[in-house]
C-alpha cells in the first residue's frame, strides 16, 4: 500500500471508502469497496428502532472486500427523517409505520442503486425493527439474493397498533402465517438467547418453525442460530454468522 496515498478506514487491513448518499430520497450512507476493486453486489442494512444509520458503520463493512457496496440506511421516520413523523401515532404504531414505509420505498431505492452501482445481487441485513423490513422484504422483493434477520421476530402480534394502514401492513405479511412467500431466498434467522424483548420461546422458536415449513422444499435455504449469552444487542458472533451466510455461494 502507498504510504502517502490518502488513509482509510480498514477492515482486515484492506481499505474502504465511507461516502454520503441521498438515494430516491433516502438518506444513506455507502461503504464502497477501494477504488480498484469492481462492485459486485449491494447489501441493504437496516437499524432498529429509535437508531440510526450512523450506528451501523463499519459493523458491516467486511462485505466491501467483497466488492459489495454496503447501503447504511435511515428507515421511515428515523435518523435525518425524524421531521416526517405523522401526529398521533402511539409508540408501536410508530415502529410499525416506520416498517410500511421503508419496505414500500425499497423499489425505488434499489432502482437507484442500480442506476449508480449496476445491477448485480441484492444482499439485506437487518435487526430488531429492521429484522421486521427485511422479512417483509422477503415476500415483496424478487431482486433480494439473500438476507439475514437478526434479534427479532416473525409472530407480529401488535395489539396496540389500530392504524387502518399500518394494520393492514401486519395482517398481510405477518411470516408466521406468510412465510410461504419468502422461500425460496436463502434466509438467516439469528437470535440471542437472553434476549429479553423477543424470548425464544415466544419468538425464535415459532418463528423458526414457520421458516421451516416453507422451506421444506428448498434444501439449506433456511437455517437459525441462537447465541448464548447474547441479550438484545448484535454481538460479534451474531454478525459474523451473518456475514458468512451473505457472503455464502
Amino acid at each position: 500500500m502507498n504510504a502517502a496515498a490518502h488513509a482509510l478506514p480498514l477492515v482486515s487491513g484492506q481499505p474502504y471508502r465511507v461516502q454520503r448518499a441521498v438515494l430516491s430520497g433516502v438518506p444513506c450512507l455507502l461503504e464502497l469497496p477501494p477504488e480498484d476493486r469492481d462492485v459486485r453486489g449491494v447489501c441493504l442494512v437496516y437499524h432498529g428502532a429509535w437508531a440510526a444509520k450512523e450506528g451501523k458503520l463499519g459493523v458491516y463493512a467486511a462485505l466491501t472486500t467483497a466488492g459489495i457496496v454496503t447501503v447504511l440506511l435511515d428507515a421511515a421516520l428515523h435518523g435525518e427523517r425524524q421531521g416526517d413523523m405523522p401526529p398521533g401515532l402511539n409508540a408501536r404504531e410508530y415502529v410499525w409505520d416506520s416498517v410500511r414505509r421503508t419496505v414500500a420505498e425499497t423499489p425505488a431505492l434499489l432502482d437507484a442503486l442500480a442506476g449508480r452501482f449496476g445491477a448485480g445481487p441484492v444482499y439485506a441485513v437487518g435487526s430488531s425493527m429492521g429484522g421486521y423490513v427485511v422479512q417483509a422484504l422477503l415476500q415483496t422483493e424478487p431482486r433480494l439474493t439473500r438476507a439475514a434477520a437478526l434479534i427479532t421476530s416473525g409472530v407480529w402480534n401488535e395489539p396496540q397498533v389500530q392504524v387502518p394502514d399500518v394494520r393492514a401492513f401486519i395482517e398481510a405479511h405477518r411470516p408466521l402465517t406468510h412465510a410461504w412467500r419468502s422461500a425460496p431466498t436463502p434466509l438467516l434467522l439469528a437470535s440471542g438467547e437472553e434476549d429479553p424483548v423477543f424470548p425464544l420461546a415466544a419468538h425464535h422458536q415459532p418463528t423458526a418453525a414457520a421458516y421451516r415449513e416453507a422451506y421444506a422444499g428448498a434444501s439449506g435455504a433456511f437455517e437459525d442460530q441462537t447465541f448464548p449469552g447474547v441479550a438484545h444487542f448484535t454481538s460479534v458472533g451474531l454478525r459474523d454468522a451473518a456475514l458468512a451466510f451473505l457472503l455464502r455461494e
